[in-house]
C-alpha cells in the first residue's frame, strides 16, 4: 500500500510551542493559553500580525528543536514499514518565511526528521527520496496523484476534500483534538496514530 502522510500538524507536533517561543522573544505575557490559537489570537487581537507572522517563521525555521513527532508516529512507520507498506511525506510550506529572516522551512523540516530518526536507510524509517514539500496546496495533490498514493493522511479537512487526488484514494483526517466532526462521508476520522496503525493494519488482514 501506498501511504501519503502531511507533515505539519500531522507528524509534527506544535503543543506548547507556539508558546514557548513567543514567550522567548518577549512577545507574550506568561499567562496566555499555550496553545497556538491562544498566542496567535493575543498577537492578532492587539494588532500585532506582523509578529505572529514572523513568530510561524521562526518556529518553522529555528526553532523545530523545540517540536516533537506526535506520539506514536515512530511506531506507525516502524510498523506500516514491517508490513511492507510504502511511507511518502508529502506537505505544501514556502521554502522561506513570509516575513523575517529567511530560513530555509524545507530544510528545517527535513532535519527535524533526520534528526528524530524518522528518515533514513534502515527498514523501519522512511526512505529520505519519498519525503516532498510543495510551494502550493495543488501541487501537494498533484504530488499525492503523481505517486499513486491509496492512503492519504492530513490534520485538514479541505485538503483532503480537493479534487485531483488519485480515485479511489482512502482519505484519513488526523483529529487528535476531536474538532471536525462534521466531514465528508468519504473521509475517515482518526485521533491518533495508534488508531491509524491498528486500523491500517486491520485492513490489509
Amino acid at each position: 500500500m501506498r501511504i501519503g502522510i502531511d507533515f505539519d500538524n500531522t507528524i509534527a507536533c506544535y503543543d506548547g510551542v507556539f508558546h514557548a517561543a513567543a514567550l522567548e522573544r518577549g512577545l507574550i505575557p506568561a499567562d496566555i493559553g499555550r496553545n497556538k490559537n491562544s498566542v496567535r489570537d493575543h498577537l492578532n487581537g492587539a494588532g500585532r500580525n506582523d509578529d505572529f507572522t514572523k513568530l510561524q517563521g521562526y518556529i518553522y525555521g529555528a526553532r523545530m528543536d523545540l517540536v516533537a513527532a506526535y506520539p506514536g508516529f515512530s511506531d506507525f512507520v516502524a510498523a506500516t514499514r514491517a508490513a511492507g507498506h510504502e511511507l511518502f511525506i508529502v506537505s505544501h510550506k514556502t521554502r522561506h518565511p513570509i516575513l523575517g529572516p529567511k530560513h530555509d522551512l524545507h530544510a528545517a523540516a527535513r532535519g527535524f526528521l533526520a534528526t528524530r530518526g524518522l528518515v533514513g536507510d534502515d527498514s523501519s524509517q522512511i526512505n529520505p527520496a519519498f519525503v516532498f514539500f510543495e510551494l502550493t496546496k495543488e501541487d501537494k495533490v498533484a504530488r499525492a496523484a503523481a505517486l499513486r498514493c491509496e492512503v492519504f493522511v492530513d490534520d485538514l479537512p479541505e485538503i483532503l476534500a480537493m479534487p485531483g487526488f488519485p480515485e479511489g484514494m482512502r482519505r484519513i483526517l488526523f483529529d487528535p483534538e476531536n474538532q471536525s466532526a462534521g466531514v465528508a462521508e468519504n473521509i475517515d476520522r482518526c485521533s491518533s496514530w495508534a488508531m491509524i496503525t491498528a486500523d491500517l493494519n486491520r485492513e490489509r488482514a
